[in-house]
C-alpha cells in the first residue's frame, strides 16, 4: 500500500469524524487491488478465519468469514465500489457454505461508501456507538433500586443476559445452541472480580441488568484501532424484562451506570448494537449513544454481489 494512499485516507476518516482514531494500516493478509474508472488505484487487505463449533465468537459471527479492510484514500463511492467488485470475483474462487459471511468495518458516518456497500448487498448489521456527554440524572421509578451485582446473582445475570441473546437471534446472528454454556464462565468470572454489573429490581426481583466492564485504548492496541486513547466505559449487555419494558427502569440503570463510569474517570463510554433491533435502535440515541463504526455484513458469503 502506498503511503499517499493510507495519507489521503487518515485525511478523509479526520474530516468526517473527530472521534475516529487515525486509520490504521491494513493488516497481515490477501491483496486486494483495483482501480477506478478514471485509474486511480486502490487497494485492500482480505483475511479469512474459520472458528470451530463451540468458539465464544460464534455468538456474534459466522463459522467461515472473509473481512476485508480497504484503503480507499479519498476516491469515495468509485473507490470502494471497485474494491467490492475485486472481492466479489475473488469470492467466485470460494465454496462458502450457509454459516459464512462477508464483513467490512467502516466509519458510520462515510454516506459515499454506505451507498457502494449496499449496491453489493451488504447490511449494517452492528455500529460501534459512543456517548461522550455528561452523566444525566434520571431516578428509578417508584419500588425500584439499582445495585451492583455480585456472585450469588450469577442466576438472575445468566437470566437476563441469554433473554438478550435470544431476541438478537430474531435480528441479527442466528441463536446458537450451547449458548448459556459459553457465556456462564465469562459472567462467573466478572462477577466474581466485582465487575461494574448492575441489577435492577422490583420488589426484590431481578427486571433489568448491565453488564459492563472496562476498556484501555492505549496506543498499539485493538481499541485503538477503533476509539481515541483513554480509559472508555464498556457497556457490554442491557436488558430489561418484557414486562418491564416502557416504565423507565433501563433509563434509570444507565443513568447510573454513566454516573458511575463518569465519577471513576472513564473517558466516555461505548456499546454495540443492532440497527434492525426495535428496541435497541430507539433505546440507545436516547441515552445519547451515536454510531461510530458500521458492522458490514451479508450472509451467507456467496450473497456478495
Amino acid at each position: 500500500m502506498s503511503a499517499a494512499l493510507l495519507s489521503a485516507q487518515r485525511a478523509r476518516f479526520a474530516a468526517l469524524d473527530p472521534l475516529l482514531p487515525p486509520a490504521a494500516p491494513p493488516p497481515e493478509g490477501e491483496v486486494l487491488d483495483a482501480a477506478t474508472a478514471d485509474g486511480t488505484r486502490v487497494t485492500a487487505v482480505l483475511q479469512v478465519e474459520r472458528h470451530v463449533l463451540g468458539a465464544f465468537d460464534l455468538l456474534w459471527s459466522a463459522v467461515h468469514t472473509w473481512q476485508l479492510f480497504p484503503c480507499t484514500g479519498g476516491t469515495g463511492t468509485a473507490g470502494m465500489d471497485a474494491l467490492l467488485r475485486a472481492w466479489r470475483h475473488r469470492m467466485d474462487r470460494e465454496s462458502p457454505g450457509p454459516d459464512s459471511a462477508c464483513t467490512v468495518t467502516w466509519p458510520s458516518r462515510d454516506a459515499e461508501a454506505v451507498r457502494a456497500f449496499l449496491d453489493h448487498g451488504l447490511v449494517p448489521l452492528s455500529v460501534l456507538a459512543v456517548r461522550t456527554s455528561p452523566p444525566e440524572d434520571h431516578p428509578p421509578p417508584p419500588g425500584v433500586t439499582i445495585r451492583r451485582a455480585g456472585p450469588e446473582d450469577l442466576e438472575e445475570v445468566m437470566a437476563l443476559s441469554l433473554a438478550t441473546f435470544r431476541y438478537s437471534a430474531l435480528v441479527a446472528g442466528p441463536w446458537r445452541p450451547g449458548t448459556e454454556a459459553l457465556i456462564a464462565p465469562r459472567l462467573e468470572r466478572a462477577l466474581a472480580a466485582e465487575a461494574p454489573i448492575w441489577l435492577a429490581e422490583r420488589d426484590g426481583v431481578a427486571v433489568a441488568l448491565a453488564d459492563c466492564g472496562w476498556i484501555e485504548s492505549a496506543p498499539g492496541s485493538w481499541a485503538a484501532e477503533l476509539l481515541p486513547v483513554g480509559q472508555w466505559g464498556y457497556v457490554n449487555n442491557v436488558a430489561t424484562g418484557e414486562h418491564a419494558r416502557g416504565e423507565g427502569i433501563g433509563r434509570a440503570l444507565m443513568s447510573r451506570v454513566h454516573r458511575e463510569f463518569h465519577e471513576r474517570g472513564a473517558r466516555a463510554t461505548y456499546l454495540y448494537f443492532n440497527p434492525a433491533n426495535p428496541l435497541s435502535s430507539v433505546f440507545w440515541p436516547r441515552q445519547g449513544y451515536r454510531p461510530l463504526w458500521s458492522y458490514w455484513e451479508v450472509r451467507p458469503a456467496s450473497a456478495l454481489r
